[in-house]
């Protein structure tokens, strides 16, 4: 479209999707010592849909048009429902290390996609920006201590890229003719619903033995990463193109190390530094705007 532009509130939503989401593979780790990988995630999805009940009801925020609610319960099931229940299972197998480079992939997938689905232009340099991210991404985790064991497991986490990548790309047309919140809303009743089977059963009980603290951790990971965040996200996406919003996922690891060295006093090696530099580049050179071509004076005197 040609209105979309990564401007400041985009910007705005974009970090703040990533800082919630960053926190959510810590939060479904805490939380699986009390719950099973289902219930994790049908209990966090089930939650951000009871948040978007109550904003609903008290914006009183128009919902997309029922022509376009099998779509969205679809686009729900797919991102919402397959991506969580393969993650939170995933987590119980996979090194973090392995799952955070697999995770990367999702922004060439949306790129690819959007190309595809949505006729989004891939110029020379969004490729090359987005080559020089995952490099950077891969540096960032071979040096920063991650394990990493590639096993058949690690499917899980690719099915999850490609969830992502159609969930993205798929909202968009509907942004146009509908309200973010109403979008987000109804991929969000969709997904619960499509988790019910696999956390339902046996998760009161699971609430009612589980300590305080994990209790916690649930909902901070059904509020924040899951409500807060896809909101933000998706907000973003509404104003930009999915594959510039999408390339910013490639920040998660270097922001996680960040995190560590601040937090921690995890200290990173030169080259997690150089790798997490290389990362950066990447992004800067797939949202970097093209300079106008400036017009010659007599072809404006001509056109006049």
């Amino acid at each position: 479209m040609e209105n979309e532009r990564l401007d400041g509130r985009a910007l705005i939503a974009i970090a703040i999707a990533l800082l919630t989401w960053s926190s959510a593979y810590a939060a479904i780790a805490y939380s699986l010592a009390s719950f099973t990988p289902g219930q994790v995630a049908f209990a966090r999805l089930l939650i951000g849909s009871l948040c978007f009940g109550v904003l609903l009801l008290v914006k009183r925020v128009p919902m997309p048009a029922r022509r376009d609610w099998p779509a969205l319960i679809g686009l729900g099931l797919i991102g919402l429902t397959v991506y969580h229940v393969c993650l939170c299972y995933a987590e119980t197998r996979i090194a973090s290390g392995t799952a955070a480079i697999l995770i990367s992939l999702v922004p060439g997938a949306t790129a690819a996609l959007s190309a595809i689905w949505l006729r989004e232009r891939l110029g020379g340099r969004k490729l090359l920006g987005l080559g020089v991210a995952l490099a950077g991404v891969i540096l960032v985790v071979l040096t920063s201590g991650k394990q990493l064991s590639f096993e058949p497991m690690a499917a899980l986490v690719l099915i999850c890229v490609a969830a992502s990548a159609i969930y993205f790309v798929g909202q968009k047309p509907f942004f146009a003719r509908s309200s973010t919140l109403g979008v987000t809303a109804a991929t969000f009743f969709g997904g619960t619903l499509g988790a019910a089977p696999f956390g339902l059963s046996g998760l009161s009980e699971a609430v009612m033995q589980a300590p305080a603290s994990h209790l916690a951790s649930l909902l901070w990971l059904g509020v924040a990463p899951t409500f807060v965040g896809y909101i933000a996200w998706n907000i973003a996406l509404k104003r930009a193109s999915a594959s510039q919003v999408s390339s910013f996922i490639y920040l998660s690891p270097p922001i996680a190390v960040l995190i560590g060295w601040l937090w921690l006093s995890e200290r990173p090696t030169w080259l997690t530094l150089a790798g997490g530099v290389l990362t950066v580049a990447g992004v800067v050179l797939v949202n970097a705007r093209r300079r106008a071509v400036p017009v010659p004076a007599q072809a404006v005197a001509l056109k006049h």
